[in-house]
């Protein structure tokens, strides 16, 4: 309770148009403080997003209101049982915030750590995670008592800099320095029949990324799963492009894929980019990078800028990534405190705002 407010629970699937309303105008408010520069996401498909069930997490959804106005969201999520990676990921609740820019410094953030921690206690979790890329999000997380696990940025790649007789260069390169490996392209989808070999595979070299100083469980991908990732891309109407190398013996040695959204024109994400440990030292991140680069120049000749993310102790990807010429757009943290300390801070900060 923050004087006369209360946070409530929100059931998207059931909300009324008054919730949405008041959800639409503060999330728009939130893109010009946090992404003015971007295009907004359209309300039809935020809502297809968040009223669509989950088969593999456990979600929930806080607002404070007043007056008709959203002051203030918090959202939470958690492994379901049975889920994939769900034992070495259980312990840990997934958690973001905000505040109104004129309604902070009142309580109103401090009321979501007890909301966090009836929810820990709902699902047995012990590790509370949040990130943030803003400086008032730093302050409030080093004040609630939460530490810097992870540092990690997104970059942009800005097309018209691009060097591209380097990245044709890495293209060729890639059969020469590695004549035994062959890149194959799927726009769309990953076929069906293919999943059953494609997701162990591509489990091994996502579990390769650097975590840091992260309390993290396994990263694990099934056939179910990708399923439906590729659902929800679709309920977007967002196009999916994998590239990956191939080694003699059958296995996959190298992963690049790219996402696409219509509402988005002039910008394409770079999802996950990896090469399995044995196999890194020959260029095949190089060579992904820059035949799907080139790929996907030719199927949108309207883009103008490429955004990823990285680690910040994601040394290789990095180098690769500088050479392409990506520049760090937006840095930020991951913070995690435990369930007991978040416990003791809340106990101690008694009334105080935040």
């Amino acid at each position: 309770m923050i004087g006369n407010l209360s946070p409530a629970a929100v059931v998207p699937k059931t909300a009324r148009r008054d919730f949405w309303a008041r959800y639409h105008a503060y999330r728009r408010l939130r893109h010009a403080e946090t992404r003015p520069e971007d295009p907004v996401k359209p309300d039809d498909l935020v809502e297809k997003e968040m009223t669509r069930e989950d088969a593999f997490d456990v979600r929930y959804r806080y607002e404070v209101a007043r007056d008709g106005q959203l002051l203030s969201w918090f959202y939470a999520s958690t492994s379901r049982p049975g889920s994939p990676g769900y034992d070495t990921n259980k312990h840990i609740m997934w958690a973001d915030a905000s505040v109104h820019l004129e309604h902070r410094r009142q309580g109103i953030g401090r009321s979501w750590m007890m909301i966090a921690l009836e929810l820990m206690d709902r699902h047995g979790c012990t590790t509370l995670s949040m990130g943030t890329e803003e400086e008032s999000g730093h302050a409030f997380l080093k004040w609630m008592g939460a530490e810097g696990r992870f540092s990690g940025a997104e970059n942009r790649l800005e097309l018209s800099t691009v060097d591209w007789a380097m990245v044709r260069r890495w293209a060729e390169d890639g059969p020469r320095l590695s004549p035994t490996s062959k890149v194959e392209v799927y726009d769309g989808h990953i076929p069906e029949g293919m999943r059953d070999d494609y997701c162990p595979q591509f489990t091994t070299m996502l579990n390769t990324m650097p975590w840091e100083q992260m309390d993290h469980g396994e990263i694990v991908v099934t056939p179910p799963q990708l399923a439906e990732w590729y659902a929800r891309m679709d309920m977007e109407g967002m196009a999916e492009y994998t590239m990956l190398t191939r080694e003699t013996d059958g296995i996959i040695s190298g992963i690049t894929d790219m996402q696409y959204a219509p509402y988005k024109p002039t910008m394409i994400d770079q999802g996950f980019t990896g090469v399995r440990t044995e196999a890194q030292g020959r260029g095949l991140g190089k060579w992904l990078k820059a035949v799907m680069l080139l790929h996907v120049r030719e199927i949108y000749p309207m883009l103008e800028w490429v955004v990823t993310e990285n680690a910040g102790s994601n040394a290789p990807m990095l180098a690769i990534n500088k050479k392409m010429g990506f520049r760090e757009y937006r840095a930020g943290t991951e913070y995690q405190i435990s369930r007991d300390a978040l416990m003791a801070r809340s106990k101690e900060v008694g009334g105080r705002s935040r």
